[in-house]
């Protein structure tokens, strides 16, 4: 059975493409491309249909990461399909659990940096569309960091149901 994560932002073309990139490549580098599925989306509906900002693009192509993309709305009704939702601040975090259809789903939304045990308090991943490059390679080095405890949370889980 395939375990499903979500990574939400608020347009979908900055943060949340980039968690999805790098969470992809790690859940390849561990052999588990056919037991965990990866994508993300937006809060809003602004960007949808158009790929990831060329700041992002950049930044994970100079990282080695893919890039495709092409952004979308987080729906209520996703939930549902969903193992995990990941949120990249405290702003997503609430949208989505007030968006949650019942409590079983508000309890899937977690902070992508909570996966972080550097990270501390600070657990949101600061929005870098409206700064320069400086602000897109920090966000990348954010998402590397937390991806590492993410995909072991994440193994735990799918190792549980293969029990």
């Amino acid at each position: 059975m395939t375990y499903r994560v979500c990574f939400v932002c608020t347009g979908n073309i900055c943060r949340s493409p980039m968690a999805e990139s790098v969470f992809r490549a790690r859940v390849a580098e561990a052999g588990l491309e056919g037991l965990i599925e990866v994508d993300s989306a937006g809060t809003g509906g602004w960007h949808e249909g158009d790929g990831a900002d060329p700041r992002t693009v950049a930044v994970l192509e100079d990282n080695g990461y893919g890039s495709e993309h092409t952004a979308r709305q987080f729906q209520a009704a996703w939930f549902s399909r969903l193992d995990l939702v990941i949120a990249l601040d405290g702003g997503h975090l609430k949208a989505l659990r007030r968006l949650a259809p019942t409590e079983e789903d508000a309890l899937k939304v977690r902070l992508l940096r909570s996966y972080d045990p550097a990270a501390g308090n600070d657990l949101d991943v600061p929005d870098p569309y409206y700064g320069g490059m400086d602000g897109f390679e920090g966000c990348l080095e954010m998402v590397e960091a937390a991806s590492a405890g993410l995909l072991a949370a994440v193994y735990e889980q799918v190792e549980g149901r293969a029990a």
